[in-house]
């Protein structure tokens, strides 16, 4: 069996070896909440792929303005050929030099009326345009709530360290009560031998608090691009209740999430018009200019002859084996798909905001009452811990207020970490600063 003493050195050692580790995480990196989400959204790749749907409808609606813009093509031919041929009635081969000619033309097209299918196109791309914008805001607010999340996250953990470090001395403090006590004479050995496995558990529940942080903190690392732990930095003022007046119609008329959606369905109505086009012909224009010549360009051109024509064409398709309605009906069909996700996207977002706003003020409630726990915990310790000099209470008691204590300063930390989480959730529904 281990005795006193042993237990005793070996808690000393638990000590110093948590103390050191505490020591090594001082010289991490350390970002502010600010730096945290900047470095964020420059490197999350929710945020990068929502900046190239941007780009990408950016680009499908210049391509659509295009579309009412004519079509340019210029060419350009070197044709040589040899002109040697048999003479059938001499038998012989006729050698006549080889000759070149040259070709240059330019080419204009210009659909002059396709059943408003360029405008409908037009339409759904400036659309699509607007949900990627708002889809784009939408992510920066669910990275910048998940980096803040994170951020906390840290924060609590170093705090909880904070917390665990003091179980710690009220621990050791404890035990070597107990040791005087009983070398007096007024205390068992089993109070000693409590004490001592308390002050051991109170080493492990450190080291699981340091280990939790700085898992914590890898995780802050990697979610602002780093390949190494980041200690959050606290803001120096702690922020109040956000006046929620108003909030809810704000929420529900400009929240990104709504807005994507909403864009998304005007988008999906265009494409119906676009389907319906098909049952229209399309009149197009052609015109194309070209010269022709055995002259190189760059020495002659005075005998080039000229070649232009202009052309007006009128295509409709009366029956395609019904592609045509098959289109239409998808288009119809993705239309009350989108249509349905937008009204839903408000259902949700009006739940959310219910969601999130309860968890805010009650974490905000909570806070004065773990402040009134830990205070209240710390006067029954205090009492506990004089009756237990005095002979008028057991080690046992002490130990429960020490723990009743541990668990209000644990209480604490959450509380005031649940309302500012609960607060960036609330700003990602909502779509802006609170």
């Amino acid at each position: 069996m281990m005795t006193g003493g042993r237990r005793w050195a070996i808690a000393l050692l638990a000590s110093g070896f948590a103390a050191a580790r505490l020591a090594a995480q001082q010289s991490q990196v350390q970002m502010t909440l600010s730096d945290a989400v900047r470095h964020a959204l420059e490197v999350q790749p929710a945020v990068v792929q929502a900046i190239g749907a941007q780009r990408n409808a950016g680009a499908a609606q210049r391509a659509a303005t295009g579309a009412f813009l004519p079509s340019l093509t210029l060419g350009a031919t070197s044709n040589g050929a040899s002109a040697s041929r048999f003479n059938s009635a001499t038998g012989q081969i006729l050698n006549v030099p080889a000759s070149t000619s040259y070709t240059g033309s330019l080419a204009l097209t210009l659909d002059l009326f396709d059943g408003v299918r360029r405008f409908a196109n037009k339409t759904a791309a400036a659309a699509t345009q607007s949900a990627a914008n708002a889809g784009l805001v939408n992510q920066r607010y669910q990275v910048t709530s998940a980096t803040a999340q994170l951020f906390f996250a840290a924060l609590a953990n170093e705090d909880l360290v904070r917390v665990a470090q003091a179980q710690v001395d009220r621990a050791k403090e404890e035990l070597q009560i107990s040791l005087n006590k009983f070398q007096a004479g007024s205390a068992t050995r089993s109070d000693t031998l409590t004490s001592t496995v308390d002050f051991g558990n109170a080493q492990l529940a450190l080291l699981q608090a340091q280990a939790n942080l700085a898992t914590a903190q890898a995780n802050l690392g990697r979610q602002v691009g780093l390949d190494q732990p980041v200690r959050a930095v606290p803001d120096t003022v702690f922020p109040a209740l956000p006046d929620s007046s108003g909030l809810r119609a704000e929420a529900l008329s400009s929240s990104p999430q709504v807005q994507q959606a909403e864009a998304t369905a005007r988008a999906a109505r265009a494409m119906v018009t676009v389907a319906h086009g098909e049952y229209w012909p399309t009149l197009s224009l052609a015109y194309s200019n070209g010269y022709s010549g055995l002259d190189a360009p760059w020495s002659d051109t005075g005998s080039y002859v000229n070649n232009w024509t202009l052309r007006f064409s009128v295509s409709w398709t009366l029956f395609n084996g019904f592609s045509r309605e098959q289109d239409q009906v998808a288009a119809a069909v993705q239309r009350d798909v989108a249509e349905a996700e937008a009204s839903d996207a408000r259902r949700q977002i009006n739940a959310l905001f219910t969601e999130q706003l309860a968890a805010l003020v009650t974490a905000h409630a909570q806070i004065d009452i773990a402040a009134a726990d830990v205070i209240a915990g710390q006067e029954a310790l205090r009492v506990e811990q004089e009756r237990y000099r005095l002979g008028a209470a057991t080690l046992l008691d002490v130990l429960t207020a020490e723990a009743n204590l541990t668990q209000a300063e644990v209480t604490q930390v959450q509380a005031r970490y649940n309302y500012l989480v609960a607060r960036s959730q609330l700003e990602a529904v909502v779509g802006r600063t609170l």
